[in-house]
């Protein structure tokens, strides 16, 4: 991404933003609209999306959380994915501590394999109900006999850095586990997914032992890491997008200590699952570098690991998945490799 790419759509959003207030509801609903097409929750400047969002200066968390809520409100929920079967269920005492169930269509077959999917946002914000998060995944892998399920999780502002994200979505692969009877699903065949941020705390549940013992998460089958906002969070925070410096300080501190704790690639040992790292070949903070690293460190410890590198934008990644095409061919070819049961659902 060159400076142009970053500065001239921010401007644009200033001046569309100022005409929207001078000319009322239907411009700034249109706006609003296409920004969260846009993936409003999602981290910015990655994706060329994102950089539409005006994130030119580094706002702290707790600001792009209020300009993100207001926009989403003005949005009016137009952006809203599928109606869950089940919804906020809680996992956690915390309000955010909630997830979204999608039963298989049809349901009543043997146990179900099931998706856990992580909203990316920053660490900051994000929302389990996106269409671009649910719409693609709901319909194609419920259809298929999986059961679908989306969590929220705190965030920065709410005091939770990215560590304790992590455990957080822990705690809910381990509620999963334990209440998947009660739909339909298959405790033993839990399969992680997560964009963004959202990619990096799946690594780092799936990397981290420690996390996964003590939030009681039993085994699971694999992890797919969608366009992780940081895999080696050592290396990444050197190379962190300018206007994003003050969220990933809020979220991972400001000492190598505190990095190497919330790093998957620094935390990874044996006792993990097989990775899949989807990687933006479009970002120029070489997210496919650092995929590579874990999947040879991953490799190395004798845990199968892989890299599919896509040359797609950051938000593009997350929401065409699914899709009929080769991308979610090739995310599935690693799913399928995981269990028999599963792959005899996608058809492998």
């Amino acid at each position: 991404m060159n400076l142009k790419h970053l500065v001239l759509p921010a401007l644009t959003f200033v001046v569309l933003l100022s005409a929207a207030g001078a000319q009322g509801g239907p411009i700034r609903d249109r706006i609003a609209q296409r920004m969260q097409e846009r993936n409003a929750g999602t981290e910015g400047g990655a994706d060329s999306g994102l950089a539409d969002l005006g994130g030119g200066s580094a706002m702290s968390c707790a600001d792009w959380s209020r300009r993100v809520n207001r926009l989403q409100e003005r949005a009016q929920g137009r952006n809203a994915g599928p109606a869950p079967d089940f919804k906020d269920v809680a996992y956690g005492s915390h309000g955010l501590e909630k997830m979204d169930v999608f039963l298989p269509k049809p349901a009543g077959g043997a146990p179900a394999p099931i998706i856990l999917m992580v909203h990316g946002g920053g660490w900051c914000v994000g929302d389990k109900g996106g269409a671009s998060m649910t719409a693609n995944k709901v319909a194609r892998w419920s259809a298929k006999g999986f059961v679908f399920i989306s969590i929220n999780y705190p965030m920065v502002s709410d005091g939770r850095d990215a560590l304790a994200q992590a455990n957080a979505v822990a705690k809910a692969a381990a509620f999963v586990q334990a209440n998947a009877g009660k739909w339909g699903g298959d405790p033993a065949k839990l399969i992680l997914m997560g964009h963004s941020a959202g990619a990096h705390l799946v690594s780092l549940v799936n990397a981290d032992a420690q996390i996964r013992q003590a939030n009681g998460v039993k085994a699971i089958l694999g992890t797919v890491s969608l366009d992780a906002g940081a895999v080696d969070v050592v290396r990444q925070m050197p190379n962190v997008y300018p206007f994003l410096k003050t969220r990933y300080l809020e979220a991972f501190g400001n000492t190598e200590a505190q990095w190497i704790a919330a790093s998957p690639f620094h935390k990874l040992e044996r006792g993990a699952a097989p990775w899949l790292g989807v990687c933006s070949t479009t970002r120029k903070d070489d997210p496919c570098g650092q995929a590579r690293a874990y999947a040879d460190k991953s490799n190395g410890l004798g845990i199968r690991a892989a890299v599919l590198p896509e040359a797609k934008n950051h938000g593009a990644i997350n929401k065409e998945l699914g899709q009929a095409g080769e991308y979610t061919s090739g995310v599935e070819a690693f799913m399928a490799s995981l269990d028999p049961a599963v792959a005899a659902l996608l058809g492998k």
